[in-house]
């Protein structure tokens, strides 16, 4: 695994609920959001389980929904529990962030 996909991969969780946050959607519509914010691509193989962890703590809920042609889709939609989850390891993320940036830019890192 290279640094940036483990990067990512401590991350997924809480850039997944910041993405619902624009609303309802499916598991590739919300790869392709990720992806388009300059994660770059994110696999199903990855992403799903991330959907079903969340699904399982309750922070977001999945509805199938049968599609006029082909395979229908699993829609996912942030719950209150969710985005109080969100707001409070939000902050805690972005408290880290600081204090990484710091740590850099004193090592002479811009």
């Amino acid at each position: 695994m290279d640094r940036r996909s483990s990067w990512l991969k401590g991350v997924l969780d809480l850039l997944v609920l910041a993405a619902l946050t624009e609303g309802e959607s499916y598991g590739y519509a919300l790869a392709a959001r990720l992806d388009e914010s300059g994660l770059g691509r994110i696999k199903g193989g990855t992403l799903y389980p991330v959907l079903n962890r969340l699904e399982e703590a309750g922070l977001v809920v999945a509805e199938f929904r049968a599609a006029e042609k082909g395979p229908g889709r699993r829609y996912y939609r942030l719950t209150d529990q969710g985005r109080e989850v969100l707001r409070e390891q939000g902050t805690a993320w972005m408290e880290f962030d600081g204090s990484v940036r710091e740590v850099l830019r004193k090592g002479g890192v811009s």
